[in-house]
């Protein structure tokens, strides 16, 4: 299962989602506030509190920065 921590109106997160889709990928949506302080659960999971982040429980992946998580998913998924 793939999660995709994601703030509402984020770009960089709306990339993601939709390459997720495109590529036809279930994942988890886990919408986070848009205070940098009060985002917890990203902090617990990746060790920082930008969005997006990707956790990716099959290969063992935690990934953040919107390109970079495009890139991981074409050469994991495409």
């Amino acid at each position: 299962m793939l999660t995709l921590y994601q703030l509402e109106g984020c770009p960089y997160c709306e990339r993601v989602a939709d390459r997720l889709e495109e590529l036809d990928i279930d994942y988890e949506s886990v919408w986070v506030e848009g205070l940098h302080s009060t985002r917890d659960e990203v902090k617990r999971v990746s060790g920082q509190r930008q969005v997006p982040v990707i956790v990716d429980e099959e290969y063992g992946v935690t990934m953040a920065e919107s390109e970079r998580i495009v890139d991981y998913l074409e050469t994991t998924y495409a």
